[in-house]
Parts: structure tokens; sequence; C-alpha cells
């Protein structure tokens, strides 16, 4: 981003004029008012809507957009990256100063999007059209965006916590918030239904059209409801196990019930959506505006463990005093982005036109935690681990996985900042890459997520959800904090605060929704499933 002042006045003006709840007024406008003949074309009147949801779950066009809805926040809180650029005096997300302009893009694509309806609204809208034409042949749909709209929906909740979801349908309770525990569990209500109602759809060619995912891209005029089956019961293993610490007994019963599941899971490929023929917005975010660029931990993780992938994740750094790769901390003084503007950019992986929404490599390694925990079905942990580093090997087309699996002597390497000892960082554990089934329970997941990390970059959301609720991989503190002691820098950040435009239309039931917190709404408090326990 060449000016972010720009885009933050573009971003404040979009918010507020879209109202975040604006949607109040058309939530039961004409809800069963369609005609016969909308109601028989090629279903057109539903499957039109699932562009738009596909679009803003990671919304990548314009790349400004993706740059403040994931990139200024969760890619970089994660510690997949870091920008070299000192936007607003260096006083921003980077360095714990949270920018509502920024931040109100992620709650904005959910709710409203550009066009004044974003990710629920369609959702919703898909499920009141199926729900009017009394057509039982198009729950089909309803499975889907129900699916669809826990994918992103369950993105928004990781980042705020409390949000607008079960109660969105009705105008009456529209605004109202539910806690993340209600959300959660009507995820798991809803990825129920669809993975047993897609069944009995497999084969079914209605959702072909409208179909974005590389499912329909694979085998065009095929219907791919199994692989979207598949895909279902792999996201509710994915929520299952992000609840394992506060709810054992939830988490337990819904990932054994995944499984279990004859859905299977991404058996066939990985979940990827295409992006209208654009390139991935991080090539120009990084390689063209210089905004971003690789992070220490990055640095410290690939470099130690002599990674292949690294060089397919990154590019060597434009200065070559700073050696074949080179990563920026978090959250350092900088003063000009000339200072670490040379340091290693993104690489090749990212260049492909789609969105990765879940790897078969994260499956395995879910697999894996959920061996660790008991869970019935969940088969062996090791087995799973080595099979979620080969599977992004091969996402990566990196070689020598065999070697890269047998290595037991490498650990992450200390970070040396190139222009700065006082942001030097000893990296605080000497976590391996060759399995040890023998190691504690704890020593065990520090290696699965540690590895899951590395495999499901770029979506820094996914990967800094799962830091906060394991602790892993080992993320360095800031250097500066300028969230006026709101953010423990040890603690670091575990939410982002809601976004003033939702406060200033729909402050009651904001303050309502603080209360479902766990204390008051800044970004140094914890969400429902972080619980900050030991994890076993």
């Amino acid at each position: 981003m060449k000016n972010i002042i720009k885009y933050t006045l573009a971003a404040v003006a979009a918010i507020s004029l879209s109202n975040c709840t604006g949607d109040f007024e058309e939530i039961n406008t004409n809800r069963y008012g369609y005609s016969d003949e909308e109601l028989t074309q090629q279903n057109n009147h539903i499957g039109s809507g699932f562009s738009t949801m596909f679009d803003n779950i990671i919304r990548t066009n314009p790349g400004w957009n993706y740059q403040l809805q994931q990139n200024l926040n969760a890619d970089i809180f994660s510690g997949y990256m870091a920008s070299p650029t000192p936007f607003a005096g260096n006083i921003n997300n980077q360095t714990y100063s949270l920018v509502d302009g920024w931040n109100g893009f992620i709650w904005n694509d959910a709710y409203d999007g550009n066009d004044g309806n974003g990710v629920i609204p369609f959702g919703q809208r898909i499920n009141d059209i199926v729900e009017a034409s009394g057509n039982a042949n198009s729950m089909l749909f309803i499975y889907l965006a129900n699916t669809i709209k826990v994918m992103g929906m369950h993105r928004v909740s990781d980042i705020f916590g409390p949000i607008r979801y079960s109660k969105y349908g009705d105008y009456e309770t529209t605004g109202e918030y539910d806690s993340q525990e209600v959300a959660y569990k009507t995820f798991f209500k809803e990825l129920d239904e669809a993975v047993d109602g897609l069944e009995a759809f497999e084969g079914n060619l209605q959702f072909v059209p409208f179909d974005k995912s590389n499912f329909s891209k694979a085998e065009v005029g095929k219907a791919n409801i199994a692989r979207w089956r598949g895909f279902a019961n792999a996201l509710r293993l994915r929520l299952a196990i992000r609840v394992s610490k506060v709810d054992p007994v939830l988490a337990k019963t819904e990932g054994e019930k995944s499984l279990s599941s004859n859905a299977g899971f991404l058996e066939n490929g990985d979940m990827r959506v295409g992006m209208n023929g654009f390139s991935h917005p991080l090539m120009e975010i990084s390689n063209g505006w210089g905004d971003i660029a690789m992070s220490a931990e990055m640095e410290s993780i690939l470099k130690g463990f002599n990674d292949p992938r690294i060089s397919s994740y990154f590019s060597a750094p434009a200065d070559v005093t700073l050696g074949n790769f080179k990563g920026v901390r978090q959250g350092i003084k900088i003063d000009a982005k000339s200072e670490y503007g040379s340091h290693s950019l993104l690489g090749p992986f990212i260049a492909e036109p789609t969105k990765i929404w879940m790897t078969q490599a994260e499956v395995h390694f879910l697999k894996a935690e959920a061996a660790l925990r008991g869970w019935a079905g969940a088969g062996d942990a090791k087995a799973n681990y080595e099979a979620g580093v080969r599977a992004a090997f091969n996402l990566a087309s990196a070689s020598n996985v065999d070697a890269y699996l047998a290595d037991t002597t490498s650990t992450p390497a200390d970070y040396v900042d190139a222009n700065n000892p006082a942001n030097n960082y000893a990296y605080p554990s000497d976590v391996k890459i060759a399995y040890n089934a023998a190691g504690t329970l704890e020593e065990q997941l520090e290696q699965i997520i540690t590895q899951k990390w590395i495999a499901m970059f770029p979506d820094g959301q996914e990967a800094w959800s799962e830091f906060r609720r394991t602790g892993y991989p080992r993320k360095f503190p800031v250097v500066v904090n300028n969230s006026g002691g709101t953010i423990d820098t040890d603690i670091q950040i575990r939410r982002i605060n809601f976004v003033q435009a939702e406060k200033d239309v729909n402050g009651a039931n904001v303050d309502i929704a603080v209360g479902y917190l766990k204390g008051p709404d800044t970004g140094g408090t914890r969400l429902w499933w972080d619980t900050g326990l030991p994890n076993f």
C-alpha cells in the first residue's frame, strides 16, 4: 500500500456509510415474496449469492482490502510476516496500537461487503429463498451455504469473540450477539446437518455453475458434492480441536463424529477457491508495494530446520550482504522503510491465483493432535504428523522430505537483527523435526503445531488462532508496545476490539457482547477457547 492514510480514510468512510448494521432494515424485506418464475429459473436466484460469499471470506480484490482484512493483523500476529513500513509513524497494529479504520474491514466484509452485502447476509438470503420455495431438492444449497458461512464466520469470531450469528435472520434480533460459545455450538449444528444432508445429493449437478472451489475446476461439469461434504467434515474437525481445551467433552464428541464419518476429509485435494483471475494480493503487497516481508520467526524456524520450503515461501533479500534469507521482527522501532525494506519478500508459493481455505496437511495435523487427546478413530499421532509434513512438502513442491523427517538434531535458530542488536532474540525452544513418540504430550504437541504452522502458510488467521490456543510455535514478543497497557507484551495480542462503526449503530448490543468476554473490549482479552491453561 503506497499511502496507508488514504485507505484508512476510505475504510472509515466505507464502514460509516454502510453502517455495519445497515442490513437491519432488509433482513425481512420481501423475505418470502419470490414469484414462481423466480423460483424455477435455473437456480440463479439461489446460486448467484454464492459468488459474494466465496469472495468475501478472504477478500482478495482489491489488494488493499486484503491488506486491511487480514494482512496487517492476523498475518503479522501469527508470526508469518512483518512489515518494514512504519505506517502512521510506527504507531499501528504491528506495535499494538490497533487501527480501527484498518480492522473494520474484517467486520465489514463479513456483514456488509463493499456493496452492502457480506458473507452472512448472502448466506441468510440463500436460506430464506430455499425455505420459501418449499423445494426439498434445493436443500443442497442450504447445506452448502451454511458450510461456507461457517468457514467465514468462525474466522470472524476467532478475531472478535462474540458475533451476530444465530439470531441474524430475524429483524427483531438481528443486532443481537451470540457469545463465542453459542456461536461455536451453532457452527457445529450447521456442519452436522451439512455433512449428513449432503450425502443424499452426491452426484447432483445443481451447484456446478456456482462453485468457485478447485473441486469444480478439477472436474468441470461434474458434481463434487462428495468433496464438499468432506470439506464440511474437515471444518468440523478443525473447530472441534479449537475448543478442545475449553470444552473437552464437546470437542471429543464433535471430533469423533468427524473421524467416524463416511464423508472422509480432503483425500482428493486441498480446498482452494478461485480469485476471478486475479493474482494473490500478497504478491502486490510484498513484491509491488514492499509492505510485507518474511518474519523473524519464519527465519529462525525455517533456517534452523534447514527447511527446503523456505525458497518457495520467501525470496532472497535485495541486499546480498544479508545472506540467503532475512526476516523482520514484528513490533520493533522502525523510522523509515529503507531500514528493513531490503529484507526477504514473499516467494513464488503465493503466486497461484487461488485462496487456500484448508489443506490435506492441516487435516493430518488435526488428526495427530486428536490422537494425542485420545479421540477414537484418530489413528497414530506419529503417522499423522509425518503424513502432514509430506503433504505440506508436496504443496510447496519441496524435495527430500524423508531426510527432513529423519532429522533428529536441527532446531530453530536464534534471530539476529541486521540493523539493531537490541532486537535479537534467542529462540526459546529446542523443538526438533523427527517425531519423538516417547516425548511428553506437551513435547509432541509442540512438534505437531510447529509443523502445522509451517504448513498452513500463508493463512495467518488460522496460524494466529492456533498460536493463541496452544502457545506454539514460540512467537517473539514485540519490542515496542503502543497499546497503553491494554495488551501484555509477553502474553501478546489475543483479539481485536469491536469496531467503532458497529458501536455507533448497535451500541447497546455491543455492550452486551462485551459482557460475554472474559475482560474488557481490548486486544489483551482472551477469547472463550483461549483459556491460557495447560494444553493437557
